[in-house]
């Protein structure tokens, strides 16, 4: 069962186990929020695990700033609220602009994690569909009309699309203040071509899942190799493979948690 507080200005998804093997920590992508993780953390495979799922501040239900925050902010503010709540050795898995957040939270803390989890993170400027348009609009632009081209989009694309559907309804919620400032900094990290190269380097378990064959492209899984980051496949899925295939994501989950 899914429960819900308020936790460090955070509003917060958990559900709890009884005997747990670990402690989960999830990171929603851009303009998303935890409602996209509900069918995931109630999956029976991972029932004997401890899930975490905040709203990032400024995303979903959580309290909007009055400063949007950058993405090495958002990872600080999850390492006060970790360090505050007394829990630590937690596998951090990040989606989409999460994994970029799960990554600097990764670096920065190693006493945090004890493993991580990369799905459909940034790699290279081909994983920036939404936040390339966002960034290409100026903050004034995006208020006066590019949001509402966005939500049209996504609006329109999501009418047989499950995981889009979602994806509406938690961007409706967001500030979109921060939903521009994160935008531009995913295109700068991810034109950079280093993001693969910093996961690689960690010293701890780590893996990327992607869903194929409409997922993380050909030029990304390629720097995922050449970075030796170990990377695994979700069949018939797309950016939110844990959406579009919750069993088979589970599986690859459990597959990996049992290797720690």
């Amino acid at each position: 069962m899914i429960s819900h507080t308020i936790e460090h200005d955070m509003y917060l998804r958990y559900c709890a186990s009884p005997n747990p093997e670990g402690t989960i920590v999830y990171i929603h992508g851009l303009g998303e929020s935890g409602l996209c993780f509900e069918d995931i953390i109630i999956h029976p495979k991972l029932r004997h695990w401890c899930h975490l799922v905040p709203d990032l501040c400024g995303y979903g239900k959580s309290l909007w700033q009055k400063m949007p925050m950058r993405l090495e902010d958002h990872a600080n503010h999850l390492v006060e609220w970790l360090k505050k709540r007394n829990t630590s050795q937690v596998v951090i898995l990040g989606h989409s602009m999460g994994g970029v957040i799960g990554l600097m939270l990764c670096e920065k803390h190693p006493e945090i994690a004890q493993a991580f989890v990369n799905v459909e993170g940034n790699i290279s400027l081909e994983d920036c569909s939404f936040s390339e348009k966002a960034a290409s609009y100026s903050l004034k632009q995006l208020l006066d009309q590019g949001l509402q081209n966005i939500f049209d989009t996504i609006y329109h694309d999501g009418l047989d699309n499950h995981a889009l559907r979602t994806y509406y309804a938690s961007l409706r919620m967001c500030d979109p203040r921060v939903y521009h400032l994160n935008s531009k900094e995913l295109v700068e990290l991810s034109a950079n071509n280093n993001l693969a190269n910093r996961q690689g380097v960690l010293t701890f378990p780590n893996i990327y899942i992607l869903g194929n064959p409409r997922g993380t492209g050909a030029y990304s899984r390629s720097l995922l190799s050449a970075a030796n980051v170990e990377w695994q496949a979700v069949e018939n899925a797309g950016h939110w493979p844990f959406v579009d295939q919750n069993d088979r994501f589970a599986e690859e989950m459990l597959s990996f948690l049992h290797k720690l």
